[in-house]
């Protein structure tokens, strides 16, 4: 069973992660209207695994006995002036859901509920990679300059 403190937290997160879903989609139109097709298929794979992880959330809440909801997501960004200043917030972004996701599992822990914490060791590991490979975009785009964007482009369009 799951604590009603943790469900609603878990419930925060769920709109938390539609929330980036909705950011990366946005990020994606973007891309595309800039013609950087690579990088808009890049976003869109990144809003689909957003996603999941808000479907894996409802679903671990439902499977304690608790229940899942959706409550409202805020509005997100729409335009930026160039492809870096979207991955640099991207990396912002992903640092802030590593805070979400540390106070989730602070919590599990104070809590004791080993299986909400062992659930969210997942998403801790995961965050690690995000952020890394967000920053890792950014410091490519900023060491390799305007002239290489379009190669970028290619490359992260391969995103399996």
């Amino acid at each position: 069973m799951i604590s009603k403190k943790l469900q609603d937290a878990l419930n925060e997160q769920i709109v938390a992660e539609i929330y980036s879903a909705n950011l990366y989609l946005s990020m994606s139109f973007y891309m595309e209207k800039e013609g950087f097709e690579g990088f808009s298929t890049w976003m869109k794979k990144q809003s689909a695994e957003e996603m999941d992880h808000a479907y894996q959330m409802a679903s671990f809440i439902i499977k304690r006995g608790g229940e899942a909801v959706v409550n409202q997501i805020p509005a997100v960004k729409q335009k930026w002036t160039t492809p870096l200043e979207a991955f640099e917030d991207t990396y912002k972004h992903e640092c802030r859901v590593s805070q979400l996701i540390d106070k989730l599992l602070e919590l599990a822990i104070s809590e004791h509920d080993n299986a909400s914490q062992d659930f969210l060791w997942q998403f801790v590991r995961e965050q690690v990679e995000e952020e890394a490979t967000a920053s890792g975009i950014v410091d490519r785009i900023k060491r390799m300059g305007d002239s290489a964007i379009f190669n970028l482009d290619q490359q992260y369009g391969s995103r399996a």
